[in-house]
């Protein structure tokens, strides 16, 4: 079965670009030309990745969004943004957005995109994998991408009973908890991943973004997932 894609743009010349680009590559590709008709199709149908546009007249990429969330739609998406709004396509990250491109897109961009966030989020029906420690870290990864924060502690619970003193899924538990804004929680996570191995980046850079956050208002670090391993 091909896989779906809704894009929703309210430019028409954009939409059929990207339907072109796409539908080359074998997608099925779906329309929406403004937030309120990709809404009613997001509620109607399964999509494997949503392609969004950040400004729209009446609801924009950012309300569309927050609202598919709220009624527990977990569709991959990626949101396409101009320049300025860069720090917009930052929240929408926090929203559980996958990735954002800056236009102009090109296709081969587009394409590249497209292909990776695919590729990540199949189902475990479509690529087989055994439930150990590795499959477990993916879902949870996956899950804080696509902001099912109840689904990434489930499958972090069950990650932590396989190796309770894995460095990954130590700073993976500190990542979710600072997304909830609980920072001295989140450094006890860090810390925890460090002692068991000094040397692990991920958690050391997570540290560091904490420390530039109180100390000087800001961080260009961004969280650190660790190496997704495939």
């Amino acid at each position: 079965m091909n896989k779906k894609i809704l894009v929703v743009d309210d430019e028409p010349n954009v939409r059929m670009t990207y339907r072109m680009t796409l539908e080359t590559d074998g997608f099925e590709i779906h329309e929406a030309q403004s937030g309120l008709q990709a809404l009613e199709q997001f509620m109607s149908q399964r999509f494997d990745l949503a392609l969004l546009d950040m400004r729209m007249p009446e609801m924009d990429g950012l309300q569309l969004l927050e609202t598919v969330r709220d009624r527990d739609v977990m569709a991959p998406v990626v949101i396409i943004t101009a320049y300025a709004d860069v720090p917009n396509a930052v929240k929408a990250m926090k929203l559980g957005a996958i990735d954002f491109l800056q236009k102009p897109v090109t296709p081969a961009q587009l394409r590249a995109v497209v292909r990776d966030v695919i590729e990540r989020h199949e189902t475990p029906g479509e690529r087989p994998a055994k439930k150990d420690f590795d499959y477990f870290i993916r879902a949870v990864k996956r899950a804080i991408n696509l902001g099912d924060f109840a689904g990434a502690k489930k499958n972090l619970i069950r990650a932590l009973e396989l190796n309770e003193n894995s460095p990954e899924a130590l700073n993976l538990a500190g990542v979710m908890i600072e997304m909830r804004n609980d920072y001295d929680r989140a450094k006890k996570y860090y810390g925890a991943a460090i002692k068991i191995d000094s040397n692990y980046e991920p958690a050391q850079q997570n540290m560091r973004r904490i420390f530039d956050l109180f100390h000087f208002g800001s961080s260009k670090e961004p969280y650190n997932l660790g190496d997704d391993k495939k």
